[in-house]
């Protein structure tokens, strides 16, 4: 998908400055046109357009932070408190810096009639979409309250299984960065150290001696030009992923890889479940929903289509009759969704699903980690033994020529 930035007209008459993200220009401005009822320019985003929009020296947005601002927000508005002096109460507390400036300058926006979507929006550009859609819908239906609260489980959820699937594979990485560590020292100094005692006792060296020294030799005269391919592999596959084309293909690839394509295809189930669940509780209708699902997925693959799914609601058709027909979606979330939908329970048939594909990832992302470690003591292991015989073989030939 490709990002737009647009200015549009409000219903009340009021100047919109946002960005919106959809396949081409003509989407783009149907999207905006079921928002706002005037668009007053739309240009494609550039890579200027971002590094402009940066901040020196700043940071991520802090899902954690976000999570205990909507669960403090949910809390006093629920007290009866007026929005304007709830948001100059949780700044108070709130340690995020650039939150806490969000939050002082929304209050004075709220008191001169800004909206309370439309305000954080204008105070945080790095907000998510997700996050500034359902406060939205929450405004609108007057359920503000519960819209932070859906905010607060929704963020949470997401964090919790973030750090899961991190600390779950962190141990596999870090073993893997050791073993390549150690293969250059030994190759690069270890190796050329013991060639030299070997040529200077004369005789033939065994084969896999052989093996390891010309290696050796290989890297330590073309180290630099296998940095520099190296180099050019990663900055094409970098400048690759930026385009459409190669996310959505990137995104294809993710959800057949073995051993990890499971977590990153139940990963997004779980992820398109939760966002539809919070939005449709907030009050939203399907069709926006699906619009800002296709938005924020990870995987654009799932993103394309989510975002086909779309003008087929709008036009009527059934909202599990459009997910049956998606190709990356499990078939257990595409029938508990269908059946949610005939019974009415559609909202309720989603926090289910996502919960379901919350521990299913969990499980998932263990059992990787279980096919993983053999796999790279295994390969740890061969590596060792190479290393070992083709020092130890010639050793003991060393002896008969003594």
């Amino acid at each position: 998908m490709e990002e737009y930035i647009f200015r549009a007209l409000d219903e009340d008459g009021k100047k919109v400055s946002d960005t919106i993200e959809a396949d081409n220009e003509t989407e783009a401005v149907r999207q905006i046109k079921r928002r706002y009822p005037i668009l007053l320019s739309i240009r494609k985003k550039k890579a200027a357009d971002s590094f402009l929009e940066m901040e020196i020296g700043g940071k991520r947005l802090d899902k954690k932070a976000l999570v205990i601002l909507c669960s403090q927000c949910a809390v006093i508005l629920k007290s009866g408190m007026p929005v304007d002096e709830c948001m100059l109460l949780v700044s108070r507390q709130i340690k995020d810096k650039k939150l806490k400036s969000m939050l002082t300058n929304s209050a004075e926006d709220i008191r001169r009639g800004v909206g309370i979507a439309d305000s954080f929006q204008r105070n945080y550009k790095g907000l998510p979409t997700v996050f500034i859609e359902t406060i939205r819908a929450g405004e609108l239906s007057g359920n503000m309250e519960y819209a932070f609260e859906e905010m607060q489980h929704y963020y949470d959820k997401s964090h919790k299984t973030g750090q899961k699937i991190r600390q779950a594979l962190s141990y596999p990485i870090f073993v893997l960065i050791v073993a390549i560590v150690v293969l250059i020292v030994v190759m690069m100094f270890v190796v050329p150290t013991m060639t030299a005692t070997f040529r200077d006792l004369g005789g033939e060296l065994p084969g896999i001696t052989k093996m390891l020294i010309a290696l050796s030799e290989f890297m330590r005269h073309y180290i630099w030009i296998l940095a520099v391919v190296a180099s050019a592999i990663f900055l094409a596959l970098r400048f690759a992923l930026k385009t459409r084309r190669g996310r959505l293909l990137w995104g294809r690839i993710q959800l057949k890889l073995p051993v990890v394509g499971p977590i990153f295809l139940l990963s997004g189930s779980a992820q398109f479940a939760s966002t539809m669940n919070t939005l449709l509780r907030s009050g939203m209708i399907l069709g926006n929903a699906l619009e800002i699902a296709a938005r924020v997925l990870d995987n654009r693959a799932m993103r394309q289509d989510v975002s086909n799914m779309v003008e087929d609601v709008y036009s009527g058709q059934s909202f599990g009759d459009c997910l049956r027909r998606t190709t990356t979606f499990p078939d257990t979330l595409k029938e508990m969704c269908s059946i949610g939908e005939e019974t009415g329970e559609l909202t309720s048939t989603l926090e289910t699903v996502s919960g379901y594909f919350d521990n299913e990832v969990e499980n998932a992302t263990k059992q990787a980690i279980q096919m993983i470690e053999p796999m790279i003591m295994v390969m740890m292991a061969a590596f060792a033994g190479f290393i070992v015989l083709s020092i130890y073989l010639p050793m003991f030939m060393m002896y008969d020529l003594m």
